[in-house]
């Protein structure tokens, strides 16, 4: 059963003849049901004091909670991201690295034709050369050939004589080979 401070103030005693002093134990009551009060009231601030202590231990647990969870889908985030941001690299390097492969392809087949045009340039100027060497050479045998000092031949008989000659010669040098 729950004393109250009431029911100690309300309490009488029964007087006897040799009882206690009913002022001193009316006092007495009195000390207690404000003792009981004060002590009520005491309880009843702790009890709201630890009541809001627990809301807020609630809120600060749901908090933490959101918190928490908030982290690990950063750092899911965060792991995706990288994942992503390092494929996208390689990917990257990759293709950097076939189209490295693709121009030094590139420029290995052009230096080959560079050294084929080449090749073929030296080709004609040895050919030209060689004409031309035929052909002062030619000249050089028609100059050398007294024309007028032979007798009954022309101009024109000395000239097909030479290029026949001429022809000859290079007919030769092809079998021969290229002069250098």
């Amino acid at each position: 059963m729950s004393i109250t401070p009431l029911d100690i103030q309300q309490k009488t005693f029964k007087n006897r003849l040799f009882g206690y002093e009913p002022a001193a134990v009316d006092q007495f009551l009195e000390q207690l049901a404000d003792e009981m009060e004060r002590q009520n009231r005491q309880i009843h601030e702790l009890q709201e004091d630890l009541a809001r202590a627990q809301k807020l231990l609630s809120d600060h647990k749901a908090r933490e909670r959101v918190i928490n969870e908030t982290m690990l889908t950063a750092q899911k985030v965060s792991g995706e991201l990288r994942e992503g941001a390092q494929r996208e690299a390689e990917l990257i390097l990759a293709e950097a690295r076939l189209e490295g492969d693709r121009l030094l392809r590139e420029a290995e087949q052009r230096r080959l034709r560079i050294s084929e045009d080449i090749q073929e340039i030296h080709r004609q100027k040895i050919a030209f050369q060689a004409g031309m060497r035929a052909l002062v050479e030619s000249h050089l045998k028609l100059l050398a050939m007294d024309v007028l000092t032979l007798p009954g031949k022309t101009l024109e008989d000395a000239m097909a004589r030479a290029l026949r000659t001429e022809e000859r010669d290079l007919e030769d040098e092809e079998a021969d080979g290229p002069a250098a």
